[in-house]
């Protein structure tokens, strides 16, 4: 038997509480350690305290939005750490590139469910296919 292997760390990042529980409870279900925080500003505190694997990131939020959050973790961590999802209402076709492009590695549109939150973190590389 294998000793398992320690939790990929999740930090989910939305002024909405019950967004945050929400994600909280289904990323947890799959393994990860999930710290929270309300804004960018917030989360780039986190992060400068212990980076995660990855983050899951909400465009609209008071003090620092996501894009500007991205763009700090960004210039201060590098372009592959950590992996972002964005998770967001933003469904325009150039928010999406936008976001893309200042190097979020997934986009997830709310309201999301395990469903979809799984499956775009096995696209980001971030959980196993288990074929569930």
């Amino acid at each position: 038997m294998t000793s398992p292997e320690p939790a990929t760390t999740c930090l989910v990042v939305d002024d909405s509480r019950v967004v945050r529980k929400a994600a909280r409870r289904i990323l947890e279900k799959h393994g990860f350690a999930v710290r929270e925080a309300e804004d960018g500003q917030q989360a780039l505190a986190a992060c400068r305290d212990t980076l995660p694997e990855a983050v899951l990131l909400d465009w609209n939020m008071p003090v620092m939005d996501g894009l500007q959050f991205l763009q700090a973790v960004r210039a201060e961590f590098g372009p592959d750490r950590p992996v972002v999802v964005f998770c967001t209402t933003e469904g325009a076709m150039d928010r999406i590139i936008t976001a893309l492009e200042a190097g979020a590695q997934e986009y997830v549109m709310k309201p999301f469910d395990e469903a979809i939150l799984r499956d775009k973190f096995i696209q980001a590389g971030l959980l196993q296919d288990t074929g569930a």
